[in-house]
């Protein structure tokens, strides 16, 4: 499985890097792919390629905020599950509950 997911915090600092930790790491032990987009205090971090969205199984959005440049996502809306960093920080399993 490939995940895809988007982190963003209302400060864009703390909550931003450990949700996408959080979503790393229970990929990880899943044994899947994982690339995270970080929109914090200092910008786009590991900005995804338009083949990494097209790719993924999975498109999470952890954000507390708008998304910059969302309308990449558009024509995958079937494909995401929005939380917020907090919960996903508290739950990381919580991004497979629907699928």
């Amino acid at each position: 499985m490939k995940v895809v997911a988007v982190t963003s915090c209302a400060t864009g600092i703390a909550h931003t890097y450990m949700a996408a930790e959080a979503i790393m790491k229970v990929c990880k032990e899943r044994g899947y792919k994982c690339k995270v987009e970080k929109q914090g205090a200092l910008g786009l971090e590991d900005k995804l390629r338009d083949r990494d969205i097209k790719e993924a199984d999975l498109i999470v959005f952890a954000n507390d905020v708008g998304l910059t440049k969302a309308e990449r996502f558009e024509p995958y809306k079937d494909k995401i599950f929005q939380t917020k960093p907090h919960e996903v920080i508290k739950d990381p399993n919580i991004i497979f509950s629907g699928k």
